[in-house]
């Protein structure tokens, strides 16, 4: 299903030219000490990842995040740092041995400030809290102080108040609030009894859920008073499973340019867990929805989200999802709505791509926003009337987070093939870097060539798939080959820096990451294509793509593996079942036999949509139809099963059927399951293992490797 950005196995990806040119840049030159080396385990935690640009008022200083896994202590940090706008060295802002994050310039960029769970007792332990620190230097200042963390922050317009987004505090964050203010100690008690009446009742990362919402508050930065502006049994950020969402980026809410009015997503049918409509709502910054009526922007039946305000407080850009059936397959449209409600236009209905994050320009009549398009991540901008999209960024650069300064000067996060995501200016239609975050170790590694393929699928739809090879790679032999694919399957491989493709490389592994059908970036039809069809148009798309780079001469046809994490394990296991090709397959936080997610993993709505309720007739047979389970008798192919134990988006148990079946079925399998890890590894040596057994499994199976234990 839907893989957790951010986590192990991104799914970026890289481009090779099928002509032989390469896609990206030489790596970085001459800060090497020495020859450069191939690509190792441990170089995950080297590298580090660079997030979140913004740009000061006065457009001297872009601040940005820069998160480390730190493997001795087995925990990851972010911290903030600001390079001058024209160049120059980072300085960091924040400290290394704190988690910061969320860089936020104050209007008149005197004051930078940023979440930070800096501070925290035991009791209150992950507790964030808003900070600022003044930019001139100086200790930062803990802005806030409530009982629950704060969700999201973000500066009024004039700088004297702050909105906030909490969740409904639990019984026990009062009472450890209580405690402290009082200078007592909190004992901890028994937790209750679960009591669950929700129909969306569970959550990867949370798991089970109550009536405990998220709402948006008011803080007056003078007298600290805090007021709550919006209630009720509805979320008004971080909407569960919205179609097409990255963490809560597009349910953010946002103050009007006159500071009076917060535009916000929030679902307020009469019964939120039983469909996707979100949709845009103002409420009064300063009387909240208890003492005025909540202004509905969208009508859409589908879900709208990301609001942005036009500089003159009428219009408010957004994009929306029209569809109400197959909604997580459906393309979200750029849309303008009247800040006064009643008046909606889509703008890119005929694009028909991807749009995200879209932004009111404050000093030209335009909206930017991301497009996604054909493996490509690009920065791309249209006139709030409509018209043409014109692309910003041209060539293999994956932008991933922009942020408009003064004079048309843009923040962007770039990465291309060969670099992790860096921040970069674009102004005058020139692109530039502005830091260097991971440039010493790159310049220390040879990578794999990484290019661009397309080929026909067996039904002759043209099918776009990256290539990464083996550093030094020779066209007088053949390598052995994997097949990486990738989750959601909403999701698109483009050109940005992939680790664990490289690592594959480095590793003597030529390595192919198709776009099948399902995949988002190439139009509606194409990502609808598997509607109902698990594992059919999608499972012909993967095998072109292996038919291709064997015709190639690339990869030796008898020593062919298999691998994906979340939807990518899922199509794995389609794989397994229906051809005897490969030689060794691993699956990632996987489901095989489907009916038993129905009521125990968080898609309650999704499984009911697509497949139907599994009790009636028809939508069993469906269920049955698609699990790759009810074929476990035709696999021969090697296959180690991995997943969290936390995992409520596919939960474990999946995992743990898979890996029996195949065991009572004499294929040789190892089951590995993480304590305390959800959807995504995110512990440092949870991941490093991960990294480790993959390539034992496929080293052992597809180049005959001696295994070694593991320790």
């Amino acid at each position: 299903m839907r893989t957790r950005p951010g986590v192990f196995l991104r799914l970026a990806a890289h481009a090779l030219l099928c002509g032989g040119s390469a896609l990206s840049a030489a790596a970085p030159a001459a800060l090497a000490r020495s020859e450069p080396r191939l690509l190792e385990v441990d170089d995950q935690f080297a590298i580090r990842e660079v997030a979140d640009p913004r740009i000061s008022p006065d457009g001297r200083w872009i601040a940005y995040t820069v998160a480390t896994d730190d493997l001795k202590e087995d925990e990851s940090r972010s911290r903030i740092w600001m390079v001058p706008v024209g160049g120059g060295d980072a300085v960091p802002l924040s400290a290394q041995d704190e988690d910061s994050s969320s860089p936020r310039w104050s209007p008149d960029g005197r004051y930078l400030a940023f979440l930070s769970s800096r501070g925290g007792d035991e009791d209150r332990k992950g507790a964030t809290q808003v900070f600022s620190l003044f930019r001139e230097g100086g200790e930062a200042v803990k802005l806030t102080d409530t009982a629950q963390e704060v969700e999201f922050f973000e500066w009024s317009p004039d700088g004297r108040r702050m909105l906030l987004v909490l969740k409904d505090p639990r019984p026990e964050e009062l009472e450890a609030k209580q405690a402290k203010e009082k200078g007592e100690e909190y004992k901890k008690k028994t937790p209750p009894p679960r009591v669950v009446t929700r129909r969306q009742f569970k959550q990867d990362y949370v798991g089970y859920l109550d009536h405990r919402r998220d709402h948006l508050y008011v803080l007056d930065l003078a007298t600290r008073k805090l007021k709550q502006i919006t209630s009720g049994d509805f979320d008004d950020y971080c909407q569960p499973y919205l179609p097409g969402s990255t963490e809560c980026e597009n349910s953010q809410p946002e103050w009007s340019p006159d500071g009076t009015r917060i535009a916000f997503v929030s679902n307020r049918t009469d019964d939120s867990d039983a469909n996707y409509n979100t949709d845009i709502w103002v409420v009064d910054a300063a009387k909240g929805d208890r003492a005025s009526r909540l202004l509905q922007i969208t009508t859409n039946p589908g879900p709208d989200a990301a609001p942005s305000w036009s500089p003159d407080g009428k219009l408010i850009a957004h994009t929306s999802n029209t569809e109400t059936v197959a909604a997580f397959y459906a393309t979200y449209h750029l849309a303008v709505s009247s800040s006064s409600g009643g008046d909606s236009k889509l703008l890119t209905r005929d694009l028909d791509r991807m749009i995200l994050q879209p932004r009111f320009s404050e000093h030209e009549d335009a909206i930017y926003f991301l497009l996604e398009d054909g493996g490509e991540l690009n920065l791309a901008r249209i006139s709030p009337s409509g018209g043409a999209v014109v692309r910003l960024v041209v060539g293999a650069h994956a932008v991933s987070a922009f942020d408009e300064g003064p004079s048309n000067a843009i923040a962007i996060l770039v990465s291309e093939p060969h670099l992790p995501a860096e921040v970069f200016l674009l102004a005058d239609g020139k692109l530039e870097r502005r830091s260097h975050t991971n440039d010493e170790l790159l310049a220390s590694l040879r990578l794999g060539e990484v290019g661009e393929i397309r080929f026909p699928s067996r039904d002759g739809t043209e099918i776009e798939a990256f290539v990464v090879k083996p550093p030094g790679f020779s066209s007088r032999r053949r390598y052995p080959g994997i097949l990486l694919i990738h989750g959601g399957p909403q999701a698109q491989y483009d050109t940005s820096f992939d680790f664990q493709a490289q690592l594959y490389a480095a590793n003597g592994y030529v390595v192919v990451m198709p776009n099948p059908r399902g995949s988002t970036g190439y139009g509606q039809d194409f990502c609808r294509a598997i509607w109902k069809a698990w594992g059919e148009r999608d499972y012909e798309d993967v095998m072109a793509a292996v038919d291709y780079i064997v015709a190639q001469g690339w990869a030796d046809p008898q020593r062919l593996g298999v691998t994906g994490w979340s939807y990518g394990g899922m199509l794995t296991n389609h794989v397994i079942t229906k051809t005897d090709r490969f030689k060794a397959a691993a699956t990632g936080a996987s489901a095989a036999l489907y009916v038993t997610n129905f009521g125990h993993d968080q898609y309650q709505l999704w499984w009911a949509d697509e497949l139907g309720l599994p009790w009636e007739p028809e939508s069993r047979q469906l269920y049955d139809k698609l699990s790759p389970f009810n074929r476990i008798e035709k696999v021969v192919t090697p296959t180690l099963v991995l997943g969290g134990q936390e995992d409520w988006n596919v939960p474990i148990a999946n995992s743990e059927q898979l890996f029996l079946a195949l065991k009572l079925r004499g294929v040789p399998t190892e089951l590995v399951v993480y304590p305390e890890e959800s959807h995504g590894i995110d512990t440092p040596s949870h991941a490093k293992d991960v990294s480790e057994r993959y390539l034992r499994w496929f080293g052992k199976y597809l180049k005959g490797e001696k295994q070694v234990k593991a320790k």
